[in-house]
């Protein structure tokens, strides 16, 4: 796993915690700061695994 792979797992796993924080408090904002910042987790997983794909290939 590298550094992308794992900053996108964090963003992804913030992003479960912030969903969970909207349906106890009801927050929009958390709601909406969760979506964003689980599509930011994704794209920086997407990332690290291009680069570890890449590293693989002779």
């Amino acid at each position: 796993m590298n550094k992308d792979q794992f900053k996108g797992k964090v963003d992804q796993w913030a992003c479960q915690l912030k969903h969970a924080a909207d349906k106890l408090f009801g927050s929009q904002r958390l709601e909406k700061e969760g979506k964003a910042q689980q599509a930011a987790g994704d794209i920086q997983a997407g990332i690290g695994d291009l680069k570890e794909d890449n590293k693989q290939e002779p």
